[in-house]
């Protein structure tokens, strides 16, 4: 019998071990090679890990367990032929089959002995103490609505009468009293990815100098602009248009103006960086994911748009890598999408800032000393102070709103059509 050994192979740099989250296939089945046989959670991403021969499997770890990079995780008998579907050993037919038994002659029932009908039992004293009690009509409606009994409760009136406030008391429970509510919890053990993360959020907010600057932005030419140009844009591109794009190469642009954001600290020192590598913030089954856009200044609106949209499938799909999550200089998250107004996005270790976008709402604004109603949206960037100056953080939110009110000049060069490559 030939055996193949399955390791656990190396997800990325610096990742020395991982969790079994979930087994996708039981002990004994036969598995095809390149079947994925497991999710595997790393501190970075959740990975399928794919059977690499053909055979029947013997699982050697178990969900939830934590296994080093290069550990045995399960064995392939690679010699093992394939079950034919709906075929069963002979063996196990002829267990399966029933065994004929002769059909046994009936004996004669006896006919049941008549029963006397039992005496009807006494109730007990707390019913018999609040039988007799007739509510007041006031009372009576209480407990009808709540479904209550009268003779679950005591009266306090005249003659053990029930009056209103006895109905009031027996139909709140008293402070401390068991209640019929469902009082379930359960218990359920943190990923490794989403212990990594909580660990990182921890540790930014205690080794960061991080303060937030807002802004706020009109979005009524964007607004425009995809309304007018959406359907011709997603015929042409197989895409559809949306704020992302925008809002990338509003950030590309205000990082060329303000380099110091597009930075991280190294100890005593800083690196900036001539690239813009920016990190979105995608949500997916496994939790909040981070891709990044590589060299994102120099793309087009239809390119953001088109990597977004593969880096997402990928999300959604578990298919996204360590290496599409690392790297990153600034990040934008939109809790918009969940209907925030405004908040104060963390920091992405190492980066130094993070520019939040928030829902849209119709407000009315002043402009040129009238009252308008525009599509409105707050914007936030998070920085760590220790590099960034509070000039420069205003600075670069500043650059992203000119940008995002005015983008047919400062992001389509007075040219939409041939921005949106139409």
């Amino acid at each position: 019998m030939s055996v193949l050994e399955m390791k656990v192979p190396s997800p990325g740099e610096s990742i020395t071990e991982v969790e079994i989250a979930t087994w996708l296939v039981q002990d004994g089945d036969y598995v095809e090679k390149d079947q994925p046989i497991a999710e595997v959670d790393s501190d970075k991403a959740t990975l399928e890990l794919p059977a690499e021969q053909s055979g029947i499997i013997t699982l050697k770890a178990e969900e939830g367990e934590v296994v080093q990079v290069g550990q045995v995780v399960c064995l392939i008998d690679v010699d093992a032929a394939k079950p034919e579907d709906g075929a069963a050993p002979a063996a196990e037919k002829s267990a399966e089959e029933p065994k004929k038994e002769e059909p046994k002659k009936e004996e004669p029932k006896a006919e049941p002995k008549k029963e006397e009908a039992p005496a009807p039992k006494a109730e007990t004293a707390k019913t018999e103490t609040y039988a007799s009690q007739t509510p007041s009509p006031a009372a009576k409606k209480i407990l009808d609505e709540k479904g209550i009994q009268p003779s679950q409760v005591a009266g306090s009136g005249r003659d053990g009468r029930i009056t209103k406030e006895d109905a009031v008391l027996a139909a709140v429970p008293a402070m401390g009293s068991a209640s019929s509510g469902n009082r379930a919890q359960s218990t359920t053990k943190l990923s490794v990815l989403r212990r990594k993360v909580a660990a990182r959020l921890v540790s930014v907010k205690n080794e960061t100098a991080m303060l937030t600057t807002f802004n706020e932005v009109d979005m009524s030419e964007i607004f425009r602009i995809r309304k007018q140009y959406k359907e011709e844009f997603a015929a042409k591109h197989g895409i559809g248009l949306g704020f992302m794009s925008f809002f990338t190469k509003a950030v590309t642009r205000a990082l060329k103006l303000y380099p110091d954001v597009n930075a991280s600290i190294d100890g005593d020192f800083k690196i900036n960086y001539d690239f813009a590598d920016i990190s979105i913030a995608v949500s997916g089954p496994k939790g909040l994911m981070v891709p990044v856009l590589r060299n994102a200044e120099n793309m087009s609106l239809r390119g953001v748009e088109a990597n977004i949209k593969d880096l997402a499938i990928k999300v959604r799909d578990g298919k996204i890598t360590v290496d599409e999550m690392t790297g990153g200089t600034f990040t934008i998250t939109n809790g918009g999408t969940f209907g925030s107004m405004m908040s104060t996005p963390i920091i992405n270790p190492p980066q130094s800032a993070i520019l939040g976008m928030h829902n849209i709402i119709q407000r009315p604004i002043a402009v040129d000393g009238q009252v308008v109603i525009r599509p409105m949206m707050y914007v936030a960037v998070s920085y760590d102070h220790r590099i960034i100056d509070g000039k420069e953080s205003v600075g670069f939110l500043v650059a992203v709103k000119e940008a995002i009110d005015n983008p047919v000049e400062f992001l389509m060069e007075g040219d939409e059509r041939k921005a949106l490559e139409l």
